[in-house]
């Protein structure tokens, strides 16, 4: 098969196209930059050059695959409404190509607003729709091309998908306890993330390519909900700083953009996945990585290099 991955040089979208090619499926990568199509090239994989704000040449690459892993998002904090505009004009350019084909259409999602006050579920329905929505209710866009004869596919990734390397929302915090000396956790850090190695996401992904169902929500979540106060504890112990609470009004002074993030309690189950895709993570914990220096070995700044 030929599958078309939008974010195919990324940190999932890297560990996504491995699995692909393993499995002996050819590969071709969106790449905006020579940099990353240089990289897709020396890999083994096809470079469509573009972005997301090419959807006539989004559509034309979807057209031409026998399937779309659309992983790649603008996550452009200084303008987020705009960045869930363009998103919402790629999916549907994409999906309109793919419509009557029952070809797969997989679309990296999030965890964000879908319970409060209990463990968000594969059954529970984003509340967000429309481009002006928070990721442009992609979500739900494509999930609507189920009934348009397309195999759209749903995956919910934890907020942090680890492993050595990822420059995430981890490598932030811990850059952020460089900065001021301490690592912190908002209020009580009682709030809880969700977490997944890299390597098992990438393995949900390959697997839900080929049998999930037409309308499947997933849950790429390993651990349901590590407190936050856990994860500071972890990154202190590693760099040798205290941890500490940051009270809410003093959150955004200390964390920045991080504190809506880091202050949030976004627990969620992954068990309909898991017993869907016969799929069971393997992978190091978020807390064993930060042990054991997935992100200050050889990093910028850092004193570490073991």
């Amino acid at each position: 098969m030929r599958y078309f991955v939008t974010g195919a040089s990324g940190w999932i979208g890297s560990a996504v196209t491995e699995e692909l090619l393993a499995a002996g499926h050819d590969v071709v990568g969106l790449a905006r930059s020579e940099r990353s199509a240089a990289a897709l090239r020396a890999r083994g994989i096809t470079v469509r050059a573009g972005s997301l704000d090419d959807p006539d040449g989004l559509a034309a690459a979807a057209a031409e695959a026998d399937g779309v892993v659309h992983l790649a998002f603008n996550h452009d904090f200084g303008d987020y409404a705009a960045a869930g505009r363009t998103e919402h004009a790629a999916v549907r350019s994409m999906l309109d190509a793919l419509a009557g084909s029952d070809r797969p259409f997989l679309l990296a999602s999030g965890l964000a607003g879908l319970a409060g006050g209990r463990p968000a579920t594969e059954g529970d329905s984003s509340p967000y729709r429309g481009p002006d929505s928070p990721r442009g209710g992609s979500e739900n866009l494509a999930l609507e091309y189920a009934a348009r004869g397309v195999r759209t596919v749903a995956v919910r990734f934890a907020p942090t998908v680890h492993g050595t390397g990822d420059h995430g929302f981890v490598a932030v915090l811990t850059g952020i306890a460089r900065e001021h000396g301490v690592a912190g956790y908002v209020g009580e850090g009682a709030n809880r993330w969700p977490a997944v190695h890299r390597s098992d996401a990438a393995r949900l992904v390959s697997r839900a390519l080929t049998t999930a169902p037409a309308g499947s929500r997933l849950h790429a979540v390993a651990e349901s909900g590590i407190p936050t106060r856990d994860i500071a504890a972890a990154i202190g112990d590693r760099l040798g700083l205290p941890t500490k609470s940051i009270g809410a009004d003093d959150a955004a002074a200390h964390f920045g953009w991080m504190a809506t993030f880091f202050g949030a309690d976004l627990v969620a189950t992954s068990e309909r996945t898991r017993q869907l895709l016969d799929w069971e993570p393997t992978g190091p914990t978020l807390l064993a990585d930060i042990a054991a220096g997935a992100y200050t070995v050889g990093r910028p700044g850092s004193s570490l290099t073991r």
